[in-house]
């Protein structure tokens, strides 16, 4: 492939599609951030399509919940499998909590004297979490459940929230299943086993597994967005690798490397030597802070499908 580079030229006031449009022609990050955001808009622009989005990383405490809200709004999102760790964020901003901006500068062992846990250049107070705390054990109480799924207890807490803003409560809206393959790693699984101590209450992981196999298995057509990696990344890919079809569309956001043979920072192609990857599969992977990345792609893809759909094309 010979096609020649395209300088990207910038002016006042431009549009999200017009910098992309300029980033198309050019090559390392901002190619590959423009390549990713096309084939994330056919993706929801695909009415065929299972999308997987799978949301690792602190992108609750770094400003990334409205963006992720909107997407399940939008019909970006059928199906989310998330670390606990982010709808943890989202039950402590839905119970009253907020994040706030630090400093990298501060004496952390200062820090845990005045109460404050920091998660880079965000703090979190600890009195946030007391209130988490108290509501998810009154949660729990009117579970009436003794065996459930990561999904059915998410489905369950976003009925009882009240805030429009959050993550749980749109996706139970939306009906939009909430896996949570590494549950007790995080406080909500802790939660749950305090609450375990003196009810009986279990969280059915294979029970879970079910569940997701059964979608994977029911998608005509399939996409994935990987943010950040982990355990939600390996656990769609591992998945769909189980049916005959895999993924028409993949793409991931990550700052790892692949040298140390982590999953996170593993390439796309990696994955089809596993075969979890088809070999036509439309597929880029962006090494870019995915707070950056994420906003640009998903803003570039409302705006496209929403003109396709006011010229009668179709929608995500």
């Amino acid at each position: 492939m010979d096609e020649r580079i395209r300088h990207a030229s910038v002016r006042p006031s431009m549009s999200v599609d017009e910098l992309l449009a300029q980033m198309r022609g050019c090559a390392f990050g901002a190619g590959r951030l423009a390549e990713c955001a096309g084939i994330y808009a056919d993706m929801v622009s695909d009415p065929d399509c299972t999308r997987f989005l799978g949301l690792a990383g602190a992108m609750v405490p770094a400003g990334m919940r409205e963006v992720v809200g909107t997407m399940l709004d939008h019909g970006h999102v059928s199906v989310l499998v998330t670390t606990g760790a982010n709808m943890v964020h989202d039950l402590i901003e839905a119970t009253g909590g907020a994040h706030l901006r630090g400093s990298l500068s501060e004496d952390d062992c200062r820090l845990r004297e005045q109460g404050m846990n920091r998660i880079y250049d965000v703090y979190l107070p600890d009195e946030h979490f007391a209130t988490f705390e108290a509501w998810m054990q009154e949660a729990l109480e009117g579970l009436g459940r003794e065996t459930v799924t990561a999904p059915e207890l998410f489905s369950y807490l976003g009925s009882r929230i009240k805030d429009p803003g959050s993550i749980l409560r749109r996706a139970h809206l939306r009906g939009v299943p909430v896996f949570c393959p590494a549950f007790g790693d995080s406080m909500v699984g802790l939660q749950a086993w305090l609450f375990s101590q003196t009810r009986r209450m279990a969280v059915d992981s294979v029970g879970e597994l079910r569940r997701f196999l059964d979608l994977c298995y029911a998608a005509k057509r399939a996409g994935v967005l990987v943010v950040g990696g982990g355990v939600p990344k390996n656990y769609i890919f591992q998945s769909m690798l189980l049916t005959e079809r895999g993924f028409d569309y993949a793409m991931q956001l990550t700052m790892d490397r692949p040298e140390t043979g982590g999953l996170s920072g593993a390439t796309l192609e990696e994955a089809q030597s596993w075969g979890k990857l088809r070999a036509d599969t439309r597929h880029v992977t962006v090494y870019c802070d995915a707070t950056i990345a994420l906003p640009i792609i998903v803003a570039h893809a409302m705006g496209r499908v929403e003109g396709e759909r006011g010229m009668g094309g179709g929608g995500g």
